[in-house]
């Protein structure tokens, strides 16, 4: 099978993805300071996620696994810039990156509490979704979240994933609870009409 180099170069380290709202940079060391400021009134936010980041220790070892991944070239972290502020909002991710498979999945996402609601986080996903899809060519792109975690579960129904399925004790988390987690999905057949019913006027 001949494959097209174009298509299958890596994701450059640097990149930046932005719609109107929101602008994602790549996560920085000096980012710890504000990420902190974000996560540690706010105990609530990490009831579903995998690390408390409100604990200083936690949020720590979550920046170096991003770093770390972001090395191996299997996950783009960023940081998410509020650009009515230029305020750090929070972060996501574009991870688990297989450019052979052409897909990858978008995850590791939180926001402060006061953008919440706003609309950042569907800005986010849209910027790491088009750029997938339209740029990369990828096949497909995935989410999961806590199966309890009915916020985040209707968030991924309304841009556009469909439920897969279950993975039964899944996943370890900060508190040693097993998660169980559920998957959903966006293929490259249905970008299109993802793009034009759940994203109107974004850009």
């Amino acid at each position: 099978m001949h494959y097209n180099a174009d298509i299958y170069c890596m994701i450059p380290a640097d990149l930046i993805l932005e719609t109107s709202r929101v602008l994602l940079r790549p996560v920085e060391k000096t980012d710890y300071a504000s990420f902190h400021s974000l996560a540690k009134d706010d105990p609530e936010m990490w009831e579903y996620f995998t690390l408390n980041l409100g604990d200083p220790q936690q949020l720590r070892k979550w920046m170096e696994m991003a770093f770390t991944e972001k090395e191996a070239n299997a996950r783009r972290p960023f940081t998410i810039i509020d650009k009515e502020s230029g305020s750090i909002a929070g972060s996501t991710s574009l991870g688990n990156i297989s450019m052979h498979d052409k897909r990858a999945e978008i995850g590791w996402s939180w926001l402060g509490k006061a953008y919440r609601s706003s609309g950042m986080n569907k800005h986010a996903k849209f910027a790491m979704m088009r750029y997938a899809f339209e740029n990369l060519y990828f096949e497909r792109i995935e989410f999961k979240t806590d199966v309890k975690n009915l916020r985040a579960r209707k968030g991924l129904e309304k841009v556009g994933g469909v439920e897969e399925g279950i993975l039964r004790s899944h996943m370890t988390m900060w508190n040693n609870r097993r998660r169980t987690s559920i998957y959903y999905s966006v293929l490259k057949d249905e970008w299109p009409e993802v793009k034009r019913t759940r994203f109107p006027n974004f850009h």
